[in-house]
């Protein structure tokens, strides 16, 4: 039962804040640049906080209340595809293909420079 609580608690925070950002949708060149900026920060939190669960041993109920819960209710691929599909059916093909690489390559840097972040940290500490 625990464990549920870690999880609602984590995704209730996540969505929120979600919704917090995206309430005035935002675009630079015609790319919606709300949920790019969720995603990049939601991977940068899980590739951090990934290194540190693991080095520090936590409780799998912060992973649930940080990894699942917050992470995945905060990260949206669903909005994203929505957002590119949009774009696509607009014909305006290059922007959802600047999308799709603005996406997948920035939350990708993100989780890595979170993971070496946390390792540095790590090192550093321990």
């Amino acid at each position: 039962m625990i464990e549920f609580v870690f999880l609602a608690v984590g995704a209730v925070i996540g969505a929120f804040l979600r919704y917090s950002i995206v309430a005035s949708p935002q675009t630079i060149g015609g790319i919606p640049v709300n949920i790019l900026v969720i995603n990049v920060i939601g991977s940068f939190i899980i590739g951090l906080f990934s290194v540190l669960a693991v080095a520090l041993n936590l409780n799998s109920n912060y992973t649930l209340f940080i990894g699942t819960g917050f992470c995945g209710s905060f990260t949206t691929m669903s909005s994203f595809a929505l957002d590119t599909s949009s774009l696509m059916d607009n014909s305006r093909l290059i922007l959802a293909t600047l999308n799709i690489l603005a996406n997948v390559g920035l939350s990708l840097a993100a989780v890595i420079s979170g993971k070496v972040i946390g390792e540095t940290i790590i090192a550093k500490v321990l």
